[in-house]
């Protein structure tokens, strides 16, 4: 546990009024006592009305609460103009978590701040918007991504020509022509990356293990050797 989280969880414990002992705290949040004590020093020192002693037990006053937590405006910009990007470019799934966050984020936004996030717009040309399938091959893939599964598909090339490839598949990459899938494919021996919209079908196959050679740092090296810029 981060120690912001453990500060937050000491916080939540004490709010009931009652005398809270250090050896109790220390056992619900799996630290030692000498780690309690010098947390409860920190958010005393910090304004949090915190009463007690080590040895006897902590209580905080009644009517303290944790501030919320507020974005800027520039920081709500960002946060919108994100997830509009994932709404509009990502899976389907992706899609559906972007519309379901953005209508959370607005909830609790102040009116001034939401009526500027309702004034986000994000656009995208033709190249970038995925078909409905496409976005379910990108939830697909990003899962095999995941769960280090490797993939067995049929692939057409700029000139339709077709073969089958197995691939270990590292990431998801949004270039200027679209979705590409980056992978070491199994054929070739090397790094690869495969436009979604050219994949004509896939199934998963078998766990691969992870190997420094064949993963993403490993690109990155090659492509700095050959002094291009690794980020996508």
């Amino acid at each position: 546990m981060r120690r912001a989280d453990r500060l937050f969880q000491i916080v939540q414990l004490l709010r009931g009024g009652r005398l809270t002992r250090a050896a109790d705290l220390a056992e619900e949040l799996e630290v030692s006592e000498r780690t309690i004590y010098r947390d409860v020093a920190d958010l005393i020192g910090s304004g949090v009305p915190i009463e007690g002693e080590a040895g006897v037990g902590y209580v905080m006053r009644a009517g303290y609460d944790m501030p919320p937590l507020m974005f800027t405006r520039d920081e709500v910009m960002a946060v919108i103009a994100g997830t509009r990007m994932i709404e509009r470019m990502g899976g389907a799934s992706m899609a559906k978590a972007a519309r379901e966050a953005l209508v959370k984020i607005r909830a609790v936004l102040p009116d001034a701040l939401e009526a500027a996030a309702g004034r986000v717009e994000i656009h995208a040309g033709p190249s970038l918007m995925p078909t409905e399938r496409d976005r379910h091959f990108i939830d697909q893939i990003e899962a095999a991504v995941s769960g280090r599964l490797r993939l067995s598909m049929t692939y057409a090339d700029e000139g339709g020509a077709k073969s089958t490839r197995t691939i270990r598949p590292l990431g998801l990459w949004l270039w200027k022509n679209g979705w590409c899938v980056v992978s070491w494919c199994e054929l070739r021996e090397d790094f690869r990356m495969f436009r979604i919209d050219r994949i004509e079908g896939f199934t998963t196959v078998e766990k691969f293990r992870e190997e420094r050679d064949k993963s993403l740092i490993a690109l990155y090296a090659q492509l700095a050797e050959r002094g291009i810029d690794p980020k996508p």
